[in-house]
């Protein structure tokens, strides 16, 4: 049997490790928000443990258009973490020529289906944006559907499609949205509408567009601000059950 003292060493190696980690996966996120003259992009990610299984990236493709995506993956922790590197890895290998979405997730589930984890895949959506045309392209495997705020308050759309890595050979849709100058899109994972209270209620889809419908017109940053209190008052963190990532593309 190990002695206290040694099982106190593993203990601080964990804890170590695990520090090591987060700091890994804080360093796949953008180190700051996206500006242009015409549009803004705004992110937050809070796991709920030291590291988790949420992802996200934006960035300006050769073709002077932003792209983006958003992920989440199976389980928590460390061992989705993981997956979640291997995701983004495959991802950043393919996402800087302006390829279209859907085909950007149809190659992103096969080069999953190439390196196959057990019990682990994940939900991705990506989009790309034009800042001159502001056109907006989305395809969906398996992410909660995006969430426009504008002047007529909010509304989803686009599709679910199939999470990647899970089957071989699937395709995706595509849907194209033309924004104008006040709109923005709300991209989240499915933590912040899981999020559960002391009673073990949940957050809840209506309740959660509910919110967005009085968050139409305010600043990218305001909007993420309100929606992570009003989440978080909802639901104390220490009754989390997921990672919460959301994002905002704002037209200017």
């Amino acid at each position: 049997m190990p002695t206290q003292t040694e099982l106190s060493n593993l203990e601080a190696i964990r804890a170590a490790e695990l520090e090591e980690a987060r700091h890994i996966q804080q360093a796949m996120l953008p180190t700051e928000y996206l500006h242009g003259p015409t549009f803004e992009f705004v992110h937050r990610c809070c796991p709920v443990s030291e590291v988790g299984g949420d992802f996200l990236d934006y960035f300006m493709l050769n073709d002077h258009r932003v792209g983006f995506y958003i992920g989440d993956v199976v389980g928590k922790g460390l061992p989705a973490a993981m997956y979640a590197a291997l995701t983004v890895g495959a991802l950043r290998g393919m996402h800087k020529s302006g390829t279209q979405p859907s085909t950007v997730l149809g190659i992103l589930n096969d080069r999953l289906r190439m390196r196959i984890v057990p019990g682990r895949y994940c939900s991705v959506l990506y989009a790309v944006f034009d800042p001159k045309t502001l056109e907006l392209r989305v395809s969906s495997a398996g992410m909660p559907r995006p969430i426009l705020l504008s002047g007529g308050g909010c509304r989803e759309f686009g599709d679910g499609g199939l999470p990647s890595g899970l089957f071989e050979s699937v395709t995706y849709d595509q849907v194209s949205l033309k924004l104008a100058p006040g709109d923005a899109v709300l991209f989240t994972t499915d933590g912040l509408t899981d999020a559960r209270d002391a009673a073990d209620e949940d957050f809840g889809h209506a309740r959660f567009l509910s919110l967005c419908s009085t968050l139409a017109g305010q600043p990218a940053e305001a909007v993420l601000r309100e929606m992570f209190s009003t989440v978080e008052s909802f639901s104390h963190i220490s009754h989390h059950q997921d990672d919460m990532t959301a994002a905002v593309l704002r037209v200017l």
